[in-house]
């Protein structure tokens, strides 16, 4: 207070003067006691003004104040200085408020770059996000799939902060319109397989009836070649409903066995046929059982086919055989199936776009991180750690999804 009551006077009369480089000024007037007491009246004042200065300066430093109101406080403090009716030293103050001032403008500039640098990011990934919802509304028929990765979109979109408010609208405008027309696709796609498995129902339904009405023939090769033409219609057909398909098919195998049983019965010669037809079908269920389906699945899924082909062009084999030679072929044919599904499920996740797409987005993430440890860089750090946790995040879900 004593240095400060240094910079001004009280004159004969009361008129309270400060002292500045440019010379004296009437900051006032003292009439109520010693001029003393009038100096440290306004001395008082001064100290006030260096005690708001110092607040302004702790927050800006500590980062708990925004910059741009920082730099108003200042300069309002700065523009004060002319006409304030304090005493102390004034000059040296406006030289303090004037270097703040250029570190506030410093950090208002850093945190401006640094929130339109994040509204750029924010801006991307949304962009991004829209472009792929409008890529699975247009392209995609992984139904499932893509519903699931539209509602990971709409998830990971929650999480997005700092895009304008016009914008943000517009793009989610185009996100909403993408996911309502992936779902009217799915929705007409569904419907449409439903009235093919319907139709499919129909003329399958007609196959089963002409079969039955077939069953009790007596006029052998006539119907048998009847029969054989209705099981290429019935394989040409398309699949009717799961539940449909296996009662009709049911019914049709059991009117064409019925049919050919009591052929069989009537033609007791062809027996010896039908031996070496039983001769057949277990040397290709030999070979099949035989097929090194683990080592080459694609190989034995091939010749397979082959064999089944063959098996079918074998002909009939006594009745008490058929059924177990039906069964252990079948559990060839099934044991390909799980094995080339499973390869199939592999190949299908690792050459995934989407999927490689986002292995490649954590690695770019992991880099940059390394990048700003390098630096030293704490803010940089952070935020680089938060982007790789979420990155990965996704990246897990999208691999668990898949």
């Amino acid at each position: 207070m004593s240095d400060w009551t240094a910079f001004g006077r009280v004159d004969a009369d009361g008129t309270v003067y400060v002292k500045t480089a440019e010379g004296e000024r009437v900051v006032g007037s003292w009439q109520a006691g010693a001029p003393e007491e009038g100096l440290a009246h306004f001395a008082r004042r001064f100290a006030d003004l260096v005690t708001e200065v110092d607040l302004t300066e702790a927050r800006l430093n500590s980062g708990a104040a925004d910059a741009n109101h920082s730099l108003s406080t200042i300069r309002r403090l700065r523009s004060s200085l002319a006409e304030a009716n304090v005493v102390g030293d004034i000059d040296a103050l406006a030289t303090r408020l004037d270097r703040l001032a250029t570190v506030a403008e410093e950090k208002a500039g850093e945190a401006k770059a640094a929130k339109e640098a994040a509204r750029s990011e924010a801006l991307a990934r949304k962009t991004a996000l829209v472009e792929e919802a409008e890529k699975l509304a247009a392209e995609s028929t992984g139904w499932k799939t893509a519903g699931d990765r539209l509602k990971e979109i709409l998830e990971e979109w929650k999480t997005i902060r700092g895009v304008d408010k016009k914008t943000d609208g517009e793009l989610w405008k185009r996100f909403a319109a993408a996911r309502d027309g992936f779902t009217r696709r799915r929705g007409a796609h569904f419907a449409s397989l439903d009235a093919q498995r319907k139709q499919a129902q129909t003329v399958k339904e007609e196959l089963v009836a002409e079969a039955e009405k077939l069953s009790e023939s007596t006029d052998w090769a006539s119907t048998a070649n009847q029969l054989k033409n209705l099981m290429t219609q019935w394989k040409a057909a398309p699949r009717a409903s799961k539940e449909a398909e296996q009662r009709l098919w049911e019914r049709f195998r059991a009117a064409q066995d019925a049919f050919f049983t009591r052929r069989s019965e009537v033609f007791s010669a062809r027996d010896n046929e039908q031996r070496a037809n039983l001769e057949r079908k277990q040397a290709l269920l030999a070979e099949a059982e035989a097929l090194d389906i683990d080592g080459d699945p694609k190989g034995a899924q091939a010749r397979l086919r082959e064999i089944q082909a063959q098996w079918h062009e074998a002909g009939r084999v006594p009745r008490e055989a058929a059924a177990g030679l039906d069964r252990r072929l079948r559990a060839v044919d099934e044991k390909v199936r799980e094995v080339m599904d499973s390869a199939w499920r592999r190949t299908t996740r690792e050459d995934n776009p989407l999927l490689a797409q986002m292995r490649a987005q954590v690695a770019e993430a992991e880099e940059r991180l390394a990048r700003a440890q390098a630096a030293g860089d704490a803010r940089r750090i952070k935020e680089a750690e938060q982007a790789l946790a979420s990155k990965r995040q996704f990246l897990q879900l999208a691999e668990q999804a898949g």
